[in-house]
């Protein structure tokens, strides 16, 4: 992730730059063309000029000719010549590049010409002029290395700009980000934002301000309703419970009584375990949990390895462990034991007798593997209320409290079918 100020910054600094980039040949071309009507106006006057300083001499035709063949051999980059009959009758302006010849080392350069009919002695002559035009590469080359310099120039006064007005512009926004980072709905505080007079955070801190009130509301009945459905739930199927424990122990009941009974029971077994399923998921999504403490997370598991070692013995289950030792995590313990449980028993009730169950632990997995015939189906694996075979008789709600629990505590929970082994895997 990076800060909000270097992606607005980034953007900026690439349209900076790209108008650099197009603007260098623009100055290319303004430059030149502006020179290049400069260089017409300059060859003009010297051409007009030239014409009027022979008029000027008032030389006869004779030393009109030697001056003029002087002239072409002495001043290079113009020549005068008798105007011929299809000569041109307006200016002409063009551009020619050819190599100097009068220099030690050689160059191709560009000349800016005219050719102008001049009249000498009321005579017409074709007048050619070329000048010198490269030095408007080298203006737009130094303009570029000026622009570029300016260009690094505003970069790095708007990077520290940035910095600077982070500190102090931010400063709002990051308290209110540090007290909502410390905010804990089990606590029901109500946080009090700083005032600010910016006005876009402090719409921020009212909207915040009156979400957590609600939250806090809202978490207050659901708590209360958790709370009394907890004692009011578990009370009355408490005594059902019992009667029907009486009941059974009664000689006088029939058999067919017997076995009705029976089944009333074990239905009241199952909707008090659902029910204190229901709470525990309710209570996990209201954040009803303290997950600060440190867990001896390879003490939990041989614990509840030896509470459940009647259910291995009773299917004749091989159990294969490998335990690392002093493995700790942050978390809330009760919640981890039931994840702990739920995730072996769910794999000792899809284990066949006389299967095996591997456990493995390391400091950064959990993973729970038993024996199987085909892979349970992903799409309802984690659902509430889902069968995932015939002769599960769970509450359905086992995979769905270990996933309530890694999310709760951040961690990821997996489930793969390899080697006809189905393989739960706890990332911490």
């Amino acid at each position: 992730m990076k800060p909000l100020l270097s992606k607005t910054t980034k953007p900026f600094i690439i349209y900076v730059l790209i108008i650099l980039v197009i603007s260098i040949p623009v100055y290319y071309i303004v430059v030149d063309t502006i020179w290049k009507g400069e260089l017409d106006e300059h060859n003009g006057t010297i051409a007009e000029k030239t014409a009027y300083e022979f008029n000027s001499l008032k030389l006869s035709d004779q030393e009109l000719e030697k001056s003029l063949v002087l002239w072409n051999q002495i001043q290079p980059g113009t020549d005068i010549k008798k105007a011929l009959s299809n000569s041109a009758k307006k200016d002409v302006f063009f551009t020619v590049e050819k190599q100097k010849t009068f220099v030690s080392q050689p160059e191709i350069e560009r000349y800016r010409c005219l050719m102008k009919v001049i009249y000498i002695n009321k005579k017409p002559f074709l007048f050619t002029v070329e000048t010198n035009i490269e030095e408007s590469q080298e203006t737009v080359a130094a303009i570029a290395l000026v622009t570029i310099f300016f260009f690094l120039l505003i970069v790095v006064g708007l990077l520290f700009l940035n910095k600077r007005l982070s500190a102090s512009v931010w400063e709002p926004f990051r308290n209110t980000l540090d007290k909502l980072k410390t905010f804990n709905l089990n606590s029901q505080t109500k946080i009090e934002f700083d005032k600010t007079e910016i006005t876009e955070f402090e719409e921020l801190n009212r909207s915040l301000r009156k979400l957590i009130e609600h939250n806090i509301s809202v978490f207050k009945t659901q708590k209360e309703f958790t709370e009394n459905a907890s004692h009011e739930l578990q009370t009355p199927l408490a005594i059902l419970k019992n009667k029907l424990d009486i009941l059974l122990q009664s000689e006088d009941l029939t058999q067919r009584q017997y076995q009705i009974a029976e089944e009333m029971n074990r239905a009241l077994t199952r909707s008090s375990r659902i029910n204190k399923n229901l709470l525990l998921l309710a209570k996990i999504d209201n954040s009803q949990f303290d997950n600060t403490e440190i867990i001896r997370f390879d003490g939990l598991l041989h614990q509840s390895m030896e509470i459940l070692q009647e259910h291995f013995d009773q299917k004749n289950i091989s159990v294969d462990k490998n335990i690392s030792v002093d493995i700790k995590v942050n978390g809330n313990s009760g919640l981890t034991e039931v994840l702990i449980n739920n995730l072996i028993l769910n794999a000792i009730r899809h284990t066949s007798p006389n299967g095996s169950i591997s456990v493995k632990l390391t400091s950064c997995v959990l993973e729970v593997a038993n024996s199987g015939t085909e892979k349970l189906n992903t799409e309802l694996l984690f659902k509430r209320f889902s069968k995932l075979s015939a002769d599960h008789k769970g509450s359905g709600l086992g995979l769905a409290i270990i996933r309530e629990i890694c999310k709760f505590h951040q961690w990821k929970i997996s489930y793969k079918f390899e080697n006809r082994l189905h393989i739960f895997s706890v990332i911490l």
